[in-house]
């Protein structure tokens, strides 16, 4: 069953997300039509791979041409059109940078398997504290559920009320006339018949004045109502919404789509257009009929402006960023912007109303509430380069919504007007910027005008700049809520490590599947806060420690260590920390107090806290007669990983000193799991059996095959051996020395061969 498949079975919910991820760069009728293709193919090594990439990318084209082919025997002419469009925007848009479509299709195909796996995750909540949080949601949602439809049903009840005023006025008036002749005529109606009639019309104007009273205060009643539930949608589910968007955006879990929080706003809208309604009714009536004093009279006004306002208020709150602003070569770092390079921002009203559609033109500004009296001296200053108006429409929207997204839009820095100087009290990526969007809505007798704003963008000129600018996004939103605190680096607020520990969690697990465990989190915990606090959860983190003071006696800082890390976890280790085998953030103590007690071979894997661009090595046990001997190799870098994979230098890893055999030490990950069991199904294919190699013959070549393999050069003294067992000194641990390079393996101590 294909990935595409199984994500059509799921809710509505989670199929607006994934509704999401695809728009005109790459449309999801190709993800239909090849679906399977697509999924068989290495977008990841494309991604990384200008040669690869481009093989994808005519493989692709060639796949369109079938697919072409086949509506062409179905004589489907609309469909023809559809897929020689789709090609040829995408030779228009990749011809020359297969690289970015690679990235793209792997992070759409990566943002499906997520959305799998919340959808699974959700299906399996049926226990604990996650069931008790799921059904406390539920119940939220039912309780806003029967407020909304309770002014729903307000508003049609008040609707009959008015028609039933309407009907008793009619009457009324037709009884007063009619009376009035019998008067003027003078035909001999009797005085006590006149008095009769007089009597009932009395009482008929009694029962029209309670009537009128009965609908202005059902209309009262039904304001009340209504701005109670508007408050709980405006200060409690769109505030947390807007929350749950900042924690997505860095790395936490998938924010909710916006569907039921657009229904319960748009019936609400709804109900008060027709409140408006209702209200011009009553105004017709008193036009028609009136007296002292008056209900209507009275209360219109009030009425008339406390409808606009609620009205307004909410309008003016359904105006949303649904997607921020974000590069779409980086989708999993939004809100850092390069200059120069595009990016896409999507707004959304929550009010679907059809009399607005595309009665909405959207204008994007830069930074339209920094003032120069508020600004910070030494702020860089931006335009906007592309199209920065566009109209919202329900057409363009997957679900219908009203909604008008950016796709083309850039930054340029004024070079010659406000840029840097050496005066400005932050460094560029603690520069806080933002994105303002506006727009009017115009009805009879009603102008609303709407703003919104993103969060808080920091704008980048060098791609070096990246993990520096996600650090200060990281920081903002894990600490502020407030969209408009631009300044919020002058005097960034400490973090707790509680906070800080599970946002660098999320660092892991939205782009790998597994996070941070609390070991793991631990060691964080003691080089950020020092090893007597243990990873207390009270512990307060300045931003200067996590991002720009070097951390003990490196050169560099805790995040861009971090970062090296994530970088060599996601281009070179990423199946073996799916599925484990990384302990990764350990200390040396902790290290030697678990392998200890294991058997002579036992090796773990942990990354180095020695390297800015990450390392990973691999320390394993010796047995002796006096005590253990721990031995670390050299640790790999991106260099060498990119040359052999990590799988197989554990595989082929040798230790050899003088006048010994080289012998592979690693026997058991920890605790006892055979070497091969862990990482076998990733070694490189077996090869083949050698041929017998004829130095003249056409097949030979006159060389032996080499393999690349990692080789450390270790004096006898520090190996195990019955003649020497020395115990390794602490400074001994640390590390010993490897060459990585070509090595004959099957000849390794024979040079009877050579070349």
């Amino acid at each position: 069953m294909t990935q595409w498949y199984q994500l059509q079975q799921l809710d509505s919910k989670f199929l607006e997300q994934v509704h999401q991820l695809y728009d005109d760069s790459f449309p999801m009728e190709i993800r239909q039509y090849l679906a399977q293709w697509l999924e068989n193919q290495d977008w990841e090594h494309a991604a990384n791979n200008v040669s690869f990439a481009t093989v994808l990318f005519h493989d692709l084209l060639s796949q369109l041409d079938d697919q072409f082919s086949r509506f062409l025997i179905e004589n489907n002419f609309l469909l023809q059109h559809n897929i020689r469009k789709s090609k040829r925007n995408l030779q228009d848009n990749f011809q020359e940078d297969p690289i970015h479509m690679a990235m793209i299709i792997y992070s759409c195909l990566k943002e499906e398997r997520k959305i799998l796996n919340s959808a699974q995750l959700s299906n399996q909540m049926e226990v604990g504290s996650i069931q008790n949080t799921v059904i406390g949601m539920l119940d939220k949602q039912k309780e806003l559920d029967a407020k909304v439809k309770a002014v729903k049903n307000s508003v049609i009840d008040v609707e009959q009320d008015i028609k039933t005023l309407e009907d008793m006025q009619d009457e009324y008036d037709f009884k007063c006339k009619t009376l009035q002749n019998r008067e003027l005529e003078s035909n001999g109606v009797s005085q006590e018949e006149f008095k009769k009639e007089q009597m009932n019309l009395k009482k008929m104007f009694l029962s029209l004045d309670l009537k009128r009273k009965e609908v202005v205060n059902k209309i009262v009643q039904l304001l009340n109502t209504t701005e109670h539930t508007q408050s709980a949608l405006i200060n409690e589910e769109l505030v947390e919404w807007k929350h749950r968007q900042q924690t997505a955006c860095i790395g936490g879990p998938p924010n909710a789509c916006l569907d039921q929080l657009q229904n319960w706003f748009t019936i609400v809208a709804e109900s008060l257009q027709q409140v408006r309604q209702q209200l011009k009714k009553l105004e017709e009536l008193e036009q028609k009929f009136t007296y002292d004093p008056d209900p209507i009279t009275k209360n219109k006004q009030v009425l008339q402006d406390r409808t606009y306002s609620l009205f307004k208020q909410l309008i003016q709150s359904s105006f949303v960023v649904e997607r921020q602003p974000c590069m779409p070569t980086h989708p999993q770092r939004p809100l850092v912007l390069k200059t120069g390079v595009q990016f896409t921002v999507k707004l959304r009203l929550l009010v679907k109303l059809q009399e607005l559609n595309y009665n909405l033109k959207v204008k994007v500004l830069f930074d339209k509430d920094v003032s120069e009296k508020n600004s910070v001296k030494g702020f860089r200053k931006f335009n906007i380069l592309g199209t920065n108006t566009k109209v919202m429409n329900m057409e363009e929207s997957t679900n219908g919504s009203l909604a008008a997204e950016f796709r083309h839009l850039q930054l340029k820095e004024q070079k010659n007007a406000g840029s840097r100087t050496n005066e400005g009290p932050l460094i560029v990526t603690e520069e806080l910027h933002s994105l303002s969007f506006e727009t009017q809505l115009c009805q009879p007798g009603l102008v609303i005008d709407l703003e919104t704003t993103s969060l808080p963008i920091v704008v980048i000129s060098n791609v070096s700049q990246l993990p520096s600018g996600w650090a200060s996004i990281l920081w903002f939103n894990m600490l502020s809520t407030d969209p408009k605190n631009l300044s919020f680096f002058l005097n960034p607020p400490y973090a707790k490590w509680s906070k800080l520990s599970e946002v660098l969690s999320w660092q892991f697990s939205s782009v790998t599947k597994r996070g941070l465990n609390a070991d793991q989190l631990n060691m964080l915990g003691e080089k950020l806060l020092g090893p007597t606090s243990g990873g207390s959860h009270d512990g307060l983190i300045p931003w200067t420690r996590f991002c720009k003071e070097n951390i003990n006696d490196k050169n560099f800082p805790f995040w861009l260590w971090i970062e090296g890390i994530l970088e060599l976890i996601k281009k070179h280790l990423l199946c073996l920390w799916n599925d484990g085998c990384i302990m990764g953030f350990i200390s040396k103590e902790k290290e030697r107090a678990l392998l200890k007690d294991q058997s002579p071979g036992t090796f773990l894997l942990r990354f180095s806290e020695s390297s800015r661009e990450g390392a990973i090595t691999f320390t394993w046990v010796e047995g002796s007669q006096n005590e253990p001997q721990f031995h670390s190799v050299e640790p790999y870098t991106k260099k060498e990983l990119s040359a052999v994979t990590f799988p197989d230098i554990i595989r082929n890893y040798k230790v050899m000193a003088a006048e010994n055999i080289p012998e592979n030490p690693l026997r058991f990950l920890y605790p006892d799991i055979p070497k091969d069991n862990a990482f076998g199904k990733y070694y490189s294919r077996p090869k083949e059996a050698p041929e017998p190699m004829d130095l003249d013959g056409p097949k030979g070549n006159g060389y032996i095959k080499t393999e690349l393999i990692s080789v450390s050069e270790v004096h006898p003294s520090r190996l195990q051996s019955p003649e020497n067992l020395l115990p390794m000194s602490p400074e001994e641990f640390d590390e010993v020395s490897r060459m990585v390079g070509p090595a004959e393996i099957d000849t390794v101590m024979c040079s009877a061969y050579s070349t």
